[in-house]
């Protein structure tokens, strides 16, 4: 049954030394679940995996985590909004974020718009709409608006890209990365020294 869920049926009798990163991680994934334990610990279960075995090998965690428990280590942030439900983040051998997925996602806040703009105007002249404190031209059409934390923020810019005939295609709001939010989090810790 492990081998099945895990795909590695066809690999029986070969030796595991011989087989692709990506398969070691699956058997290590077997060996985990075969006894049907009540708790699962994952370390780092998608690394070294090509992009359809990391698909198929969530597919697998999301499965194994409706009759029991999984914690899942990880330094792939992405990863945890993908699989997660609840969140510890710990940063050395301390807890700097314990809640839900929701509740972190609550806690990254938008503080850019992505946009894009076929006749963007002078920096100058975006920052001229209220709430924008930055802009950065990140290509000659893309540009990354900083604004106060005022969520009408949006509104406005579309509205002014329209009067001024900016040519607008694309915005988008642009929350904290959540590696940017570990970072932050991290340097609240205080250090033991």
């Amino acid at each position: 049954m492990a081998k099945e869920r895990c795909g590695i049926t066809h690999f029986s009798s070969r030796l595991i030394r011989n087989l692709s990163g990506g398969y070691r991680q699956r058997v290590g994934i077997a060996q985990a679940i075969i006894h049907r334990p009540k708790l699962v610990v994952l370390d780092e279960p998608t690394n070294g995996l090509d992009p359809n075995q990391i698909i198929e090998v969530r597919a697998l965690i999301r499965e194994i985590a409706i009759d029991r428990a999984v914690i899942f280590s990880t330094h792939i942030l992405p990863e945890v909004q993908l699989l997660c439900k609840d969140i510890k983040m710990i940063e050395g051998g301390r807890i700097v974020f314990s809640d839900t997925m929701d509740a972190f996602n609550n806690y990254v806040e938008p503080h850019s718009v992505l946009t894009t703009l076929l006749n963007p105007p002078a920096a100058g002249e975006l920052m001229k709409i209220e709430g924008v404190t930055k802009v950065d031209f990140l290509t000659e059409r893309q540009l990354r608006i900083f604004f106060n934390g005022d969520q009408d923020i949006t509104r406005r810019i579309v509205t002014t890209s329209v009067q001024k005939d900016w040519q607008l295609t694309e915005i988008t709001l642009d929350k904290s990365s959540m590696d940017e939010i570990f970072a932050q989090l991290s340097n609240n810790v205080p250090n033991k020294h």
